[in-house]
């Protein structure tokens, strides 16, 4: 038997999604007898734990018994219990500075660290995740922020609202303009996006109508990375030759630039890609973007509006491009930016429900068939004391060298 405990989240702000609802662990159980689950109690969960006592799960103050504790922000260094296996995004893949002190504390007590962020297939394909939710929040806080940015209508903020079918229902009462918006990527945080254009019933055109055409109706264009780069010598090659050769690529977004209203970011951004646009593009006459919905939310990164990430209690801010600086989103030159970094936390039932489906998929099963498709060992970071040797280029990050 393997024993589970679903960890309190203690991080500030807090944060009311959980790796399993108590429907999710109720499935995780049917399939798998041979596990066990305790809930730490918790106040600010958006499941209480009446709910899970009523769906038969122990709720305690001290979860130190259990084998593998399940969160999904990062555990406060007071908080954690040496000698166990931990779940949650860690944040330190990328040398963060910010949790460097995290990963000392977990090498000192001897715990197991398995990083959502990590949980991925043999191509290093992410397994689990929040991206779709991602996705369908920030192009509703896109469409927020059209209506205060014109005035022309009012959405409630998504954080108010108990469910995805609630975002929905509230988009169906706006009546929007024949505006042009472009959604860059087509993982699941663009998938997201799209689900939200498409029940809107906003009509989806193909790169070449949308470019050319003028329409009667609000459209939308879902691009790749080949649609908005191009290679510097003209040649036209796959996908592959960009992520192999992307210092070889140029950004080509310009050509949405001119004729978008509205502009919603759910691309990934890899190292050595050209920006999508500059902060020198969006000083241009022909830049028409009016609003960004930043899902991406690099910061001063690859959309050059996005100068830094906004809050869930204030998601937007105005960006002067002449300027180069945060106005008030209503003044008349601003380029209005949704930039929140934290979005799935505006739609916590749904995102719990979602992530728990894709923890029992993918990840529950490699306890119990020996990690036969090797999830476990590709996701552990850390073991006995030290980074296990896929994680060994974090070393000089925990020392403080670099």
């Amino acid at each position: 038997m393997t024993t589970f405990g679903i960890i309190k989240e203690r991080k500030n702000p807090p944060d009311r999604r959980v790796v399993f609802s108590p429907q999710g662990l109720n499935d995780t159980m049917t399939k798998f007898p041979e596990a066990s689950f305790t809930v730490e109690s918790s106040d600010i969960r958006i499941f209480k734990d009446s709910d899970y006592e009523a769906a038969g799960f122990e709720i305690t103050d001290d979860v130190s018994s259990c084998e593998v504790l399940l969160g999904v922000k990062e555990v406060p260094i007071d908080a954690l219990i040496p000698n166990r296996k931990y779940f949650f995004f860690s944040h330190t893949i990328k040398k963060q500075p910010y949790n460097r002190k995290l990963l000392r504390a977990i090498l000192d007590k001897n715990i197991e660290l398995y990083d959502h962020e990590v949980i991925v297939n043999p191509s290093g394909w992410r397994l689990i995740g929040f991206g779709r939710y991602a996705g369908i929040v920030g192009a509703y806080n896109g469409f927020r922020a059209f209506g205060l940015k014109n005035e022309s209508f009012h959405l409630p903020k998504a954080e108010t609202l108990p469910d995805q079918k609630a975002l929905e229902q509230e988009l169906s009462k706006i009546d929007l303009p024949n505006i042009k918006i472009v959604l860059t990527g087509k993982g699941k945080v663009g998938g997201g996006a799209k689900e939200i254009l498409d029940v809107m019933n906003i009509k989806e055109v193909s790169v070449q109508e949308y470019l050319a055409n003028e329409f009667d109706e609000p459209v939308y264009t879902q691009i790749d990375v080949l649609d908005y780069n191009k290679r510097k010598d003209g040649a036209v090659l796959d996908k592959k030759d960009f992520y192999d050769n992307p210092e070889q690529y140029v950004s080509d977004f310009m050509r949405f630039a001119k004729v978008s209203d509205l502009y919603i970011a759910g691309h990934f951004f890899g190292d050595g890609a050209p920006f999508i646009y500059t902060r020198e593009d969006a000083k241009s006459k022909d830049f028409n973007i009016k609003v960004v919905a930043d899902v991406s939310c690099d910061i001063d990164g690859p959309v050059a509006t996005t100068i830094r990430p906004s809050t869930i209690a204030d998601p937007i801010y105005g960006y002067h491009p002449q300027k180069e600086e945060e106005i008030d989103f209503k003044d008349p030159e601003a380029i209005v930016v949704m930039a929140v970094d934290n979005l799935p936390c505006e739609l916590p039932k749904d995102a719990s429900e979602g992530f728990g489906s894709m923890f029992l998929e993918h990840v529950i099963p490699a306890f119990f068939n020996n990690d036969k498709d090797g999830v476990l060992e590709r996701a552990r970071m850390t073991q006995d004391g030290k980074l296990t040797e896929r994680y060994k280029y974090l070393q000089a990050y925990v020392d403080g060298k670099e």
